[in-house]
């Protein structure tokens, strides 16, 4: 129990348990945009199960930790370029990520696609809306083992303790089940919002795919263009609000 008053430990602690978190965002994005589709009473189920996954995939891959450290090296070479296990991964995760976010911008801006069955017999409605549902779960649980697997290897690279590496995951994830509902329902609520989210998956899925190949883009860069576009999007929505209120004030007043 010695460790547990080691200043060092805590430390380590909460500069992973913070990188987590940061990690976790673009996690937190794409579970909120596939939990939009479903109907209200199913999104906190939703939610709970995506983020649940992402917590058992992260914990299995940090109890496999030499599998994970294997997965560095070169099973192959295409036009000298060395192809590792976890190189494939990321391809994939960051090819699955760009069609579902550009897919997921299509429907929002061009086709505006019904999210529930139509009104027709109840035994197919039922039976589309669990197909949706699990759907939605399955697609969650295929992103949820490629950002893990990006955020194990990051703390593998942090902390050479495996009890601190646990301990943050859980707690960075219980943060992201405290936060995905109201970010959730804030991009749902503001439609231009939701649309620079999607925008923000395809940056990562391009910057998935190009760490693929070796070429390494600081997730700080497309951090901080997201915060920038956010913030222009904030004082938008702030200009917006003020004209309806303003709008609304001369309507009544007539």
């Amino acid at each position: 129990m010695e460790f547990l008053f080691d200043p060092n430990i805590w430390i380590a602690f909460a500069m992973l348990t913070t990188l987590e978190i940061v990690l976790g965002v673009d996690n937190i994005i794409f579970i909120s945009i596939l939990v939009g589709r479903l109907p209200p009473e199913q999104r906190d189920k939703a939610r709970r199960l995506g983020l649940g996954f992402a917590m058992i995939s992260r914990l299995l891959l940090l109890a496999s930790l030499s599998w994970i450290m294997g997965l560095k090296a070169d099973l192959f070479s295409v036009f000298g370029q060395g192809i590792s296990g976890r190189d494939i991964v990321l391809l994939a995760g960051g090819l699955f990520l760009l069609w579902k976010a550009s897919h997921e911008i299509f429907v929002e801006v061009e086709a505006r696609e019904q999210d529930h069955a139509p009104d027709t017999d109840a035994a197919t409605v039922k039976a589309a809306g669990i197909r949706l549902f699990w759907g939605i779960i399955g697609q969650i649980a295929v992103i949820d083992i490629v950002f893990s697997l990006d955020s194990v290897i990051t703390a593998v690279g942090m902390v050479d303790n495996l009890a601190v590496m646990v301990a943050a995951v859980i707690a960075a994830v219980g943060v992201m089940m405290f936060a995905a509902k109201p970010i959730g329902d804030f991009v749902d609520s503001h439609p231009s919002v939701k649309v620079l989210a999607l925008a923000f998956l395809v940056m990562v899925g391009m910057a998935l795919t190009a760490e693929a190949f070796e070429v390494h883009i600081p997730k700080g860069y497309v951090y901080a263009a997201m915060a920038f576009s956010l913030a222009v999007e904030a004082l938008n929505l702030r200009a917006r609000s003020k004209r309806l209120a303003k709008a609304n004030a001369k309507a009544n007043a007539a």
